[in-house]
């Protein structure tokens, strides 16, 4: 026999099957469910096959109850301002802390170290008190200055592809007179295209993902996002569950799609980093 198809191989190939049908499993009950009617949904298990997967009721009412449009377009508004900020800030401390030495240096990067071990939870009277102090409370602005920030994970990318860029080019550029911005501009940021690539697909997701910074400092109906748009069908007493999946369904397919098409450039842009 051979050694692929041994005992620990087929142990292997078992254990991926599971680990296959758990990843499964959730987006199958959905799809079965948001194409059942509310009777439908309430006299038959929720693993039997709807009548028809042709009732897109549930789809129609969600996007009018739930006002998507709206949603779609205040998640867009969040997500490009804040991508585009958290990259030019990502790209520039990175820039910093990969080219010059300075006597705080370390600190610097062991406060952003420590910071990631730190619950967000545990921050959000302080924060919320900030935002609120800025008048950015019950606007998109709270969302995405929340969002600016860099993060250990981008930071190590960013670092890691920044030392493979030679410092002989800041030199040549100095020697021809070139400022310390102009440096930044015209080479080290067009050079860290292939992780800022990375690093927009994960923020992304991220942002889109995000339930809870919505949540809490933007409570306002104008301003639902696609994540808090979901609590239209659902409340202390009772949740509309076909409705519920339609929505989860409506949400959870434009971003699996992005992930699809963009996820070589999300592991090119990890492991090139590491090798780097």
């Amino acid at each position: 026999m051979s050694r692929g198809y041994g005992p620990i191989g087929l142990l292997k190939h078992a254990v991926a099957w599971i680990a296959v049908a758990i990843v499964v499993f959730p987006p199958y009950i959905l799809v079965l469910n948001a194409f059942k009617s509310k009777t439908e949904f309430s006299q038959t298990s929720v693993f039997k096959l709807p009548h028809s997967f042709l009732n897109f009721e549930n789809f129609s009412t969600v996007l009018h109850r739930a006002h998507l449009d709206r949603a779609y377009f205040n998640t867009l508004i969040i997500i490009v301002c804040a991508v585009i900020g958290n990259v030019a800030l990502g790209t520039m401390v990175a820039y910093v802390l990969g080219r010059f030495d300075f006597m705080l240096k370390k600190l610097v990067m062991g406060a952003y170290i420590a910071v990631s071990f730190v619950p967000t939870i545990t921050t959000q009277v302080a924060t919320f008190t900030v935002i609120h102090g800025l008048h950015l409370y019950n606007t998109r602005w709270a969302a995405i200055v929340l969002h600016l920030g860099t993060s250990v994970l981008q930071l190590f990318i960013y670092l890691q592809f920044l030392r493979n860029i030679p410092k002989e080019l800041d030199e040549a550029a100095m020697m021809e007179g070139a400022s310390l911005l102009r440096i930044y501009r015209t080479i080290i940021f067009p050079l860290l295209a292939p992780a800022t690539a990375t690093i927009v697909i994960i923020k992304t997701i991220d942002i889109y993902n995000d339930m809870f910074i919505p949540y809490l400092y933007m409570p306002a109906q104008k301003l639902a996002v696609v994540s808090t748009s979901l609590m239209n069908f659902s409340s202390e007493r009772s949740t509309e569950w076909e409705l519920m999946s339609a929505a989860i369904l409506m949400i959870m397919v434009p971003i699996v799609v992005l992930y699809l098409f963009f996820q070589r450039y999300v592991f090119a842009g990890i492991v090139n980093g590491a090798v780097k």
